[in-house]
């Protein structure tokens, strides 16, 4: 696991934090917050998703 994916996991996680409290305190910017926490995550999981699957396929095919 590299970083990209540990921070996008986290960003996640904090923007599922945001999201619930912006719905239990109905605050819509809250919960909108989250959301766009959780999509950046998503996006910087993503990229360390393919960072880690492109070192395992040098790793196969040198």
């Amino acid at each position: 696991m590299n970083k990209d994916q540990t921070d996008g996991v986290l960003k996640q996680a904090k923007g599922k934090v945001n999201e619930v409290v912006g719905k239990v305190t109905n605050d819509p910017a809250q919960e909108a917050k989250g959301d766009m926490q959780q999509a950046a995550g998503k996006v910087q999981k993503g990229v360390g998703d393919a960072r880690e699957d492109l070192k395992d396929s040098v790793k196969k095919n040198p």
